[in-house]
């Protein structure tokens, strides 16, 4: 008995449909592996910012606990200097 020559014809369109959506298709291998790398990007990124909060963090505690960073800043930043102190600028 010999297939009908139309069966072979819509199996061969349904592998070709289906591989299609395979390999370039909403969900392809592509994609997924797009979206993959784009959660990793996003989670190095993540790791960054939490280390950075966690840096301010302990600069905040540290500013409310002590003056010793508050004067310190006070000093380097805006070039303050105590009563009393005299200030010496080297220059070359």
């Amino acid at each position: 008995m010999r297939s009908p020559y139309w069966l072979w014809l819509m199996l061969v369109l349904l592998l070709a449909g289906l591989q299609y959506r395979l390999w370039v298709g909403d969900g392809s291998l592509a994609q997924v592996a797009d979206l993959k790398q784009q959660i990793a990007d996003q989670q190095g990124e993540n790791q960054r910012l939490l280390e950075r909060n966690r840096i301010l963090e302990a600069e905040v505690m540290e500013l409310k606990k002590g003056m010793e960073t508050v004067e310190e800043r006070a000093r380097h930043e805006l070039g303050m200097v105590k009563e009393g102190e005299t200030l010496f600028q080297l220059t070359e």
